[in-house]
């Protein structure tokens, strides 16, 4: 079984993280891991703390001559400014952010022990796991990125599900990672209006999975549900509040006539469907299309024009602390949601094709793709 922990605080001395369950010989190197926590700390809008942190990963265990060894992988990610002891107490808590319910709920009347854990900081120790699970799924042919296309309010253009590679460009030469480029343009604009007016933007995210086998997850048990674990894994990244699969909320305006993807059948293609409106997931597993998912981002709860609040412990009205926050981390985020769905998807594979080495894993893919093709 795959599974992961992580530790560490926003301004505490390091992230960390254990991966457990990864089959030995995967190529892995600390290259790859700070590959993609540079891309999460990239994108238009975000703050002053980007500046100053210039994450790198290191493997502390797991790893021998460039190859897992299967046994578990610790990673960390130093944090610069390692300042968790000297900051001051904060007593007003924010609206929309864990403050209030987490003071309560710890019984401490200094909000700041909860928010160092609570902050988006801890991405950076799931990115890092996601970027190891990267590597596994790319040994099996699956691929997946994630582009912004919602961000204040602009809406950008749709976009075909295929081949990532030339959308990948797009993406990544974008600065709100929007492959749409008259809506990043205006996306950046309304970027800047906010920052002028102490304010903050969400926006949505959409994920698209290419190369997944049809059968990853199960139907048979609630939690095995592929479909379960790919939204519980995107809700759980901070400040997300809703998750879509596939055209997601039109299912309860469409006909069962208009929604439902049409199965065809050729000896060339075998199974295939022409539409992928279920998102490339049907009874928790993967059909061999597209996976695609959406996840939406809540403005962030941290404004430089701070909204009311109630000091937790004098109880008189104050207006809400304010920390060093981005404007918008829409774009960031489609990079964390990139490695929990990573992650997720590689705990499918394992489950699948189980076996303690890369190897033997192929070797069970082999059979099991030459059973789907014989059907």
């Amino acid at each position: 079984m795959l599974r992961y922990l992580t530790a560490g605080e926003s301004h505490g001395e390091s992230l960390v993280a254990i991966l457990d369950g990864m089959p030995a010989g995967l190529s892995l190197s600390e290259k790859e891991i700070t590959a993609e926590l540079l891309r999460r700390q990239k994108g238009y809008g975000r703050g002053g703390r980007m500046r100053i942190e210039k994450d790198r990963a290191s493997i502390l265990s797991g790893v021998r001559k460039g190859k897992t060894m299967g046994s578990p992988i610790a990673l960390t990610v130093k944090n610069k400014d390692f300042v968790i002891d000297k900051l001051p107490e904060v007593t007003r808590p924010r609206p929309g952010h864990a403050d209030l319910a987490g003071v309560l709920k710890y019984d401490t009347t200094d909000a700041r022990t909860i928010l160092e854990r609570a902050s988006a900081r801890e991405t950076a120790a799931r990115v890092a796991v996601g970027a190891v699970a990267r590597q596994l799924l790319s040994e099996f042919g699956i691929d997946l990125l994630s582009h912004v296309v919602t961000l204040g309010g602009v809406v950008a253009k749709p976009v075909r599900p295929g081949s990532l590679g030339a959308l990948r460009k797009k993406v990544e030469a974008s600065p709100v990672r929007c492959a749409d480029q008259a809506a990043g343009k205006r996306m950046m604009a309304k970027i800047d209006q906010a920052k002028k007016d102490g304010d903050t933007l969400g926006g949505a995210i959409e994920v698209v999975v290419t190369g997944a086998p049809v059968g990853l997850g199960s139907h048979a048990q609630h939690d095995r549900k592929l479909d379960a674990a790919l939204t519980g894994a995107l809700m759980s990244i901070q400040a997300i509040k809703a998750v879509e699969v596939g055209v997601g909320t039109e299912v309860s305006r469409l006909l069962g006539s208009k929604l439902h993807d049409e199965i065809f059948y050729s000896k060339a293609k075998g199974f295939y469907r022409k539409t992928h409106r279920a998102g490339g997931l049907e009874g928790g597993m993967t059909i061999g299309g597209p996976v695609i998912l959406r996840l939406h981002m809540k403005p962030l709860a941290t404004l430089r024009r701070p909204l009311k609040s109630v000091d937790l412990r004098s109880k008189k009205a104050f207006d809400a602390a304010v920390e060093r926050s981005d404007v918008t981390a829409v774009p960031a985020a489609g990079v964390v949601a990139e490695g929990v769905v990573a992650f997720e998807l590689a705990r499918a594979v394992v489950e699948k094709f189980g076996g303690d080495s890369l190897k033997e894993m192929k070797r069970n893919l082999a059979g099991y793709l030459k059973q789907v093709k014989d059907f």
